[in-house]
Parts: structure tokens; sequence; C-alpha cells
């Protein structure tokens, strides 16, 4: 598995998506947004930016510039990430506040506007939010959108890490009773029951 393949979304949160870009899903370290395609890639798989408007990012950067986004947005991560595992399973204390500066900093570069369109039934009109991309660095944009409706929405109690040794998966738990272990019983659930078989059989033949 490498960059090239699907992200993984196992968070049941976008913002939480976000931090597992960089994961080891099996042996290797896999970073999903280590260069400029990578972020692109991850950005249209996460759903957060139009497809038309990364082939325009693509074809219109300048050499280096996206490469340029993409260590912006490794920085994000990271800094999310120290923010998100001080405060992970409690509620989220009021003075966090003081922490989410630089993401309002990031919020406040926003270029959104509206715009009238045409409804889904006849002779109806919609109001549909758009963006205006002036420049590459406008990718992170949607990204702290999401990160910050997660900080405003999520109760960081129900917010885990997976219970695989090797795992850095996050995610949070809305099952009912709250009993998440894993990030996918696909991945570390499954392997977990396979060591806790080979224990078993290896007990009974002692």
């Amino acid at each position: 598995m490498d960059n090239r393949s699907p992200a993984l979304f196992v968070g049941d949160a976008l913002g939480l998506d976000f931090l597992n870009s960089i994961a080891t899903p099996v042996d290797t370290p896999v970073d999903w947004i280590d260069d400029g395609k990578g972020l692109l890639r991850w950005l249209e798989q996460a759903g957060l930016v139009p497809h038309a408007t990364l082939e325009a990012m693509r074809a219109q950067a300048l050499p280096g510039e996206l490469d340029k986004v993409a260590d912006q947005a490794r920085s994000l991560r990271e800094w999310f990430r120290d923010f998100v595992c001080s405060h992970k399973g409690h509620p989220l204390p009021a003075n966090a506040l003081e922490e989410l500066e630089p993401l309002n900093r990031l919020l406040e570069r926003n270029e959104g506007f509206s715009r009238i369109i045409a409804g889904h039934a006849d002779a109806t009109l919609a109001l549909q939010p758009m963006r205006k991309w002036r420049a590459p660095d406008a990718l992170l944009l949607p990204v702290g959108e999401a990160l910050a409706q997660f900080v405003c929405t999520e109760d960081f109690s129900t917010v885990k890490a997976c219970e695989g040794p090797a795992c850095t998966l996050l995610f949070a738990d809305h099952t009912r009773g709250h009993r998440r272990r894993w990030c996918s019983m696909a991945m570390c659930g499954n392997r977990a029951k396979q060591a806790a078989h080979r224990h078993r059989l290896k007990a009974d033949h002692e």
C-alpha cells in the first residue's frame, strides 16, 4: 500500500480522517499527503474540493507550489493532532478556544460567497455556497472548515485511539454504548482476533 492507494476514512469524522491521512495500515507508514499530488488526491477522495477545481490547480500551479501547500497541510495536521490527542476522552474545556487561534487565522482567509442557481424542482431557485480559489493555498480552507466543524460539533469524550499495538488511527466512537475499540474490524480488529486465537491455541498445547 502506498499514497496512491485509496486513503483511509475510518474516523467517522472528517476532521479525524485528515489526521488519519498518515497511518501504518500494514507494516510501513503511509502519508497520503506527502507531496502536492498526494494532497490533491486526498482532497478529492475526501470530497472537500470539486474535481474541476483540482484539475485547474494542477494545471496552473507553478513548479513546487503544490508541494509547499502539502507542507502546510502536514504542519496543520500535526498541530491539530496534538490538540486532539491532548483533549480526547474528555469534554472539550472552554479554555481550549485559546489553543484554536491558529485555526481561526486560517479560517479568516476564506473567500466564500453564495450564488443563486436553479433548484432541483421546476421553477425553483436555491442558494449555493461558492468559494474563490485564487491560489493553491486556498486548498487548505475546506480542510480548516472540516477541522472547525469537528471541534464545534463533536463530543471529545467519544474520540479514541485505535487499540491496535502499532496503529496510530483515531476515530469518534458513535456506537451504542461507546464500545468501539478498533479503527476497523477489517484491519486491527481482525488482527486482534487472530492474535487471541493463536494465544488460545498455544495455551491449549502447554
